[in-house]
């Protein structure tokens, strides 16, 4: 689990960096396989492959807003966020500075995927190069590195400029 200072940290440093929109995002594993989502072609950014994710209410808590995106995105039910691996900024549709922080979601071994806001999901190998965005091929590649060795990483060791 997450040391609960990892998330006021996250969040002082997007406020000092003017950030505006915060996001979070959920590598969610299930037999060495990572669930990406597309997006829908009416959407903001149509067509992309990308990982369950969403922005985070007012007042709502980092863990919180990715049990909640992913329940809301996916159906799953998540059961743990087991590490943090990162961030990255871009502009909203609407031109907000936004930052997304990335975490690991554990999910419960049972149920389907049952999307709402995605036309189609995919359960990728990490070496099969998934059709995802070079912000989110990094994302990955920290998972997969943080999988081959887990020692001398600290929940907030990614941080800074991750």
């Amino acid at each position: 689990m997450i040391d609960e200072t990892v998330y006021s940290t996250l969040r002082i440093e997007a406020e000092r960096d003017e950030i505006r929109r915060l996001v979070v995002g959920a590598v969610v594993v299930r037999h060495h396989r990572v669930l990406i989502l597309r997006r829908r072609r009416s959407d903001f950014l149509s067509g992309r492959w990308e990982l369950p994710s969403g922005v985070v209410e007012p007042g709502e808590a980092l863990d919180g807003a990715v049990t909640r995106e992913v329940a809301e995105e996916t159906g799953l039910q998540v059961t743990g966020i087991s590490d943090y691996l990162g961030e990255f900024d871009y502009l909203s549709g609407g031109g907000a500075r936004t930052r997304q922080f990335t975490f690991v979601a554990e999910v419960a071994a049972h149920g389907p995927v049952t999307l709402t806001e995605h036309d189609t999901h995919l359960w990728t190998r990490l070496t099969d190069e998934p059709p995802v965005s070079d912000e989110v091929r990094e994302i990955l590649g920290r998972y997969q590195q943080r999988q081959r060795d887990p020692r001398g990483w600290s929940a907030y060791s990614l941080g800074n400029g991750a």
